[in-house]
């Protein structure tokens, strides 16, 4: 895997407000969430995704069109797939920020896409493209409208913010909206199946869609004390709904899908490292409680708070140290 460079750090750091801007609006219009989506990324990403195309055929001046667009894909999953991949523990409050930072890397890959193809990245029509895509319309125009409609609405609650001078909305509202939009975005990410789902595909696909869900408790409730352990999972979700999406947009944008056929996710290096990282995360709180037993250590002869000490303890350490190795990557590019 390429060393980061020190412009990928600043980038990823414009990924990050990106992301808190969408969040923030998509919460004050929860309906709107696949608009505010498109609308910002064209708008911020737009720029970047032409200036990447640029760089990666100045890099790579011999390759084909086929080996640009597996570049840019194997790239972009990668992008995607590290975006907030850690959502257990302690820091699944972090899951709308998470999910919102793959959706905007999935729509950078499809912008970057377009570039590729000769065609501007930052034109407004790219952002309906995105809603036909991503399957929210079932044609541009619509999605035009629907982009229109949305750009008048935000304009009409600017002007009504500005002369109350107030932000409307109380706490607990805001935290119900953030929970709705968490699960709108999981759908579309491949977490949990879309409502109606399960029962448009008869008693097999019920059955795959109720194994989801229990893998899902699963790794959730392991999740609450090795938080890594959410990484594998949510990698293989990420990059099983980026295929989806980058077919279709290869079809959309080529005609065809003219990439050589992608990896599988089990065999990437990525997937592999993360295995690790999951692996690491259970034994250090399994070690603990283990020392704790044999140490036989106690608290008004029970053991039992001891124990429920040490796996708070091991979650928020893994986690927090996860975090600033992040933080730090990313800062340092």
């Amino acid at each position: 895997m390429p060393r980061p460079t020190p412009d990928d750090g600043a980038d990823a750091l414009q990924d990050a407000a990106l992301t808190r801007s969408v969040l923030k609006a998509a919460v004050a219009d929860p309906q709107r969430l696949p608009e505010t989506l498109a609308s910002y990324a064209v708008r911020q990403m737009g720029p970047a995704a032409a200036r990447s195309v640029t760089l990666m055929r100045a890099e790579h001046p011999d390759a084909t069109m086929a080996e640009l667009q597996d570049l840019l894909l194997t790239r972009g999953k990668r992008r995607v797939v590290s975006e907030g991949a850690l959502i257990g523990g302690p820091l699944t409050i972090m899951a709308p920020f998470a999910f919102c930072a793959a959706l905007l890397s999935q729509a950078r890959i499809c912008l970057e896409l377009t570039a590729l193809g000769g065609q501007d990245p930052t034109a407004a029509v790219r952002g309906a493209e995105l809603l036909v895509l991503q399957g929210v319309y079932a044609d541009v125009d619509r999605a035009r409208t629907a982009l229109a409609d949305a750009a008048l609405a935000e304009q009409g609650k600017a002007a009504k913010k500005a002369l109350r001078g107030v932000e409307a909305g109380a706490s607990g509202g805001r935290a119900a909206t953030l929970f709705e939009l968490t699960l709108r975005m999981a759908r579309v990410l491949g977490l949990i199946v879309p409502k109606g789902g399960a029962k448009a595909g008869g008693v097999r696909r019920w059955l795959v869609a109720a194994g989801r869900y229990v893998l899902l408790g699963v790794v959730f409730l392991v999740g609450l004390v090795a938080p890594l352990v959410w990484m594998p999972y949510v990698g293989r979700s990420y990059s099983r709904a980026t295929d989806r999406l980058l077919d279709r947009a290869l079809v959309f944008y080529f005609g065809e899908r003219v990439a050589r056929p992608r990896p599988s996710t089990r065999g990437a290096p990525g997937m592999a490292a993360a295995m690790v990282k999951a692996l690491v995360s259970l034994l250090i709180p399994v070690g603990l409680v283990v020392g704790v037993v044999l140490a036989d250590l106690r608290v008004a002869d029970s053991r039992w708070p001891v124990l429920a000490v040490t796996l708070l303890t091991a979650s928020f350490g893994v986690a927090a140290a996860w975090r600033w190795r992040r933080h730090r990557r990313r800062r340092t590019g």
